[in-house]
């Protein structure tokens, strides 16, 4: 390894990267074709990726990082696994699409119906983005009514209906929190702050029989890690069955992160419909939704809820999928995973209680820290805003040191199979340094 697992800066070039970058803003909004990525959170010049192996990528100038981003949280086994790629170029060399059924959509699903107790039936997209908005579509479609409610701190792609934000009150129409969504879709979507019952109740109470779903990330993931009671999650349930409406999990991040039934088998509670993406491609773009027959019958062609995709079910992904699935049911996969993740988040903990004003949480193989006095977080507006300078300050510190991650405070990290004891060790050295350092 060519850091030795030094604690010391290593010098690194970023020229062939500012380069990159440089081509790209004349190329691509903000140089660059997802947001996240333009490192205006953390500031600096986005690195290009040029290759990843194992717990590793380098960029285009040859250096080499431990990486926690993992493309967002897909790369459970890590990049480029043998068993992955082997299956995904065995697919490629016998035709990349077809638009048309083949055999690897009926195994993948086949694996997952099997080994996951709250799902019948389900259907491949190409994206969690797509995932959600159709799953939004069928829950207005199977009861009848407009409205969705969905939770402050919870993302779930980008369709116009969920690009919305709360409002100052205890429950709010939506106030949209991007140009080009109409006014008349953001009044469809309700926003209630997550942990908080009363404000559930009162949004059922002022829209009686109009609610089709309430949408949350049973494991928010995407505002800082903002885990949830259990107690929270069954009032959704209960409520969602006395009212009508339909409780929709998005589990693209947790799902089968978690464990194989992702946060459905961790908290033993059961939502109408789930949404998956990340890890049932093996990398590749796909996602999906899945719930009861009965309810997964409004689809077209059995039903009246139209959803189509030239690239849903995509031979590549699925069989790619399929490898990556497989391994994950191996005896132990799970239990490990989240064994090396408490060491690591142990670690860190251990070498920072000291340290004022910093906390880091895991669940599973997912974990984030965060500068804060707070004992837990678990709603967005209890995260401190300005503390993202001080996360700005320890990124680029850790990056100088060899430990890439999500380029944003408010993003979770994630522990692959592929990561060793040996290079967590290290890694929770580093961050306990470049904590104490900036907190001194």
């Amino acid at each position: 390894m060519p850091h030795g697992f030094k604690l010391e800066p290593v010098f690194m070039n970023h020229t062939k990267s500012k380069s990159l970058f440089s081509a790209a803003v004349n190329l691509f909004p903000g140089g660059v074709n997802s947001p996240v990525r333009a490192f205006r959170s953390v500031g600096g010049t986005p690195l290009f990726i040029s290759k990843g192996k194992g717990s590793r990528i380098w960029d285009a100038d040859g250096n080499e990082y431990l990486d926690f981003c993992g493309s967002w949280g897909p790369l459970i086994h890590g990049h480029a696994p043998e068993f992955v790629t082997k299956a995904a170029v065995k697919a490629l060399r016998a035709g990349s699409s077809f638009g048309a059924p083949t055999a690897l959509e009926n195994e993948l699903a086949r694996l997952i119906i099997t080994h996951h107790r709250g799902i019948e039936k389900m259907r491949f997209v190409s994206s969690g983005t797509e995932a959600v908005m159709s799953a939004i579509r069928m829950a207005r479609g199977y009861t009848g009514r407009t409205k969705l409610l969905k939770f402050e701190g919870c993302y779930h792609g980008h369709s116009d209906s969920l690009l919305v934000k709360a409002g100052s009150g205890l429950v709010t129409h939506g106030n949209s929190s991007s140009a080009g969504v109409p006014d008349a879709i953001a009044e469809n979507t309700l926003v209630c702050h997550l942990d908080d019952e009363a404000g559930v109740e009162k949004a059922f109470k002022e829209h009686p029989n109009s609610i089709a779903c309430v949408i949350i990330e049973p494991v928010p993931a995407n505002n800082g890690l903002l885990l949830q009671r259990k107690e929270f999650l069954s009032f959704l349930r209960k409520k969602c069955s006395a009212e009508g409406a339909l409780l929709i999990f998005d589990e693209v991040i947790s799902g089968f992160r978690l464990g194989f039934e992702g946060a459905y088998g961790y908290y033993k509670v059961k939502p109408d419909i789930f949404t998956f993406g990340k890890i049932i491609g093996g990398g590749f773009p796909v996602g999906a939704y899945a719930s009861s027959a009965r309810i997964m019958s409004m689809i077209a062609p059995e039903g009246k809820v139209y959803q189509a995709g030239t690239l849903s079910g995509n031979p590549v992904a699925m069989s790619a999928g399929i490898a990556q699935l497989k391994a994950c049911l191996r005896k132990g996969f799970y239990q490990k995973l989240e064994k090396k993740t408490k060491d690591f988040v142990k670690a860190v903990h251990s070498g920072t209680k000291d340290v004022p004003g910093f906390r880091i949480w895991h669940l599973g193989s997912i974990f984030w820290f965060t500068f804060t006095d707070k004992k837990q977080i678990r709603r967005a507006d209890e995260v401190d805003h300005e503390s993202m300078k001080r996360f700005s300050t320890l990124y680029h510190y850790l990056l100088e040191h060899g430990i890439y991650l999500g380029p944003s405070g408010y993003e979770v990290g994630f522990i692959s199979a592929a990561h060793t004891a040996s290079e967590l060790k290290h890694a929770a050295a580093v961050f306990v340094q470049g904590v104490r350092k900036i907190a001194g």
